[in-house]
């Protein structure tokens, strides 16, 4: 019941932002809610191929090679979790900041939230983690990439 509120929150607030969105081409900022940030930063070519052979071999297991997720990812399973969510524009993954996709890759989803994800503090350096973020970033389109930006800028500062 929570998580089903908390993920409604989630869409009404991604819904709010992209009524509200604006991509200003005065100085290629990101400009959301009249809230202005630096252009994305770009990825680095080689850090997207560490970060998908990375993907490989520790996410693709239960989030899909193709970065699809589980099917019926939005449903609970038997024991009440839920399955893994894709990463791709379809999922919800860049509705988060950095700082809350390395925090959960780290020390594993909440369970409190239905999440059976595990943590990979022991075998994934922050480096790979952020390797592994830049892949998936890599694949999301242009305004899903700039939100979760628009995110990360606003809430670090």
């Amino acid at each position: 019941m929570l998580f089903t509120a908390v993920i409604s929150a989630i869409a009404v607030v991604g819904v709010a932002l992209a009524v509200s969105w604006r991509n200003t081409l005065t100085g290629n900022q990101v400009v959301i809610n009249d809230t202005p940030v630096p252009p994305a930063p770009t990825l680095s070519a080689e850090r997207v191929a560490q970060g998908e052979a990375l993907y490989a071999q520790s996410c693709a297991n239960c989030h899909g090679g193709t970065l699809e997720g589980a099917p019926d990812w939005r449903k609970r399973l038997e024991d009440g979790s839920l399955p893994p969510p894709p990463h791709d524009n379809s999922g919800h993954t860049w509705h988060h900041e950095d700082a809350v996709l390395v925090e959960i890759i780290r020390n594993g989803g909440n369970p409190a939230y239905g999440s059976r994800m595990p943590a990979f503090r022991d075998a994934l350096t922050e480096e790979q983690i952020t390797a592994i973020l830049d892949f998936i970033k890599n694949k999301w389109g242009k305004e899903e990439r700039e939100l979760q930006w628009w995110m990360t800028f606003t809430r670090s500062q």
